[in-house]
């Protein structure tokens, strides 16, 4: 179990990124103004872990408009959502056995 804990994996497991992929797993895709409501992160420290998560190829940006307005919409990629759930699956097997 030691070994799994120091292999977690740190691009993830970092809390505003793990918020951002947890709402992400859960909507199809999502605006940045939908993400700076349900997280309650600041508008710079936001667009950081988007890029983060982006640079990993963990997110897909995409950049356009709609009613002539700049929109950018989040999603996790194929191989995103396939790191997400290993990441889950993980902790589930490291906690699993946890005794209180």
């Amino acid at each position: 179990k030691l070994k799994e804990i120091k292999e977690i994996d740190r691009d993830i497991h970092e809390p505003a990124r793990l918020l951002i992929l947890f709402i992400l797993e859960n909507v199809k895709e999502c605006d940045f103004n939908f993400l700076l409501k349900e997280t309650g992160l600041t508008k710079g420290n936001l667009s950081f872990h988007l890029y983060k998560l982006e640079e990993k190829g963990i997110i897909e940006i995409k950049k356009g408009f709609k009613d002539k307005k700049p929109r950018t919409i989040y999603r996790l990629t194929p191989e995103g959502r396939n790191e997400f759930k290993k990441y889950v699956e993980k902790n589930r097997r490291i906690f699993r056995d946890v005794k209180f």
